[in-house]
């Protein structure tokens, strides 16, 4: 250490070893909503924002993006859907591997039973609509680390 550095040596050392770290991974949202206007328009906006997304019509669908090797950080899902609705979904996420994944839902037609259920299942935030945008957004950051 020469007498213009500023960093002592261990905090040269904890700075080399964040700089040689390797990057997050880009994570990316899931929505699935059985609307697809109301899909491509979420995955529109997020697009907008520089997060990437994938979409989904129904459960199946979304169980099987989840067992890819697609890196989802978020779920995001409309409660009203057929076959099986948003909780039904959550459910079948809680007891896989994907069960920490954090889960935010919407609803345009919810009542009070459906709120406390989902978060029974843990759920980050339970949404109404029309969509608050910025809460949303806000939402999906904080929770992708961005």
């Amino acid at each position: 250490m020469t007498d213009h550095d500023i960093l002592s040596a261990a905090e040269r050392e904890a700075l080399s070893e964040v700089m040689q770290a390797p990057a997050q991974a880009e994570q990316w949202v899931l929505i699935v909503d059985d609307d697809q206007s109301a899909r491509e328009l979420l995955a529109e906006l997020l697009s907008l924002h520089e997060i990437e997304c994938l979409t989904a019509s129904n459960e199946k669908q979304a169980l099987m993006l989840l067992d890819s090797e697609r890196p989802i950080g978020l779920l995001l899902t409309d409660l009203r859907m057929e076959p099986h609705d948003g909780l039904h979904l959550i459910r079948k996420v809680r007891e896989s591997d994907r069960a920490l994944l954090p889960i935010i839902i919407m609803s345009g037609d919810a009542g009070v039973r459906d709120a406390i259920e989902a978060m029974h299942l843990n759920v980050v935030d339970f949404l109404l609509k029309p969509i608050d945008t910025h809460k949303l957004l806000k939402l999906i950051k904080r929770e992708l680390n961005l």
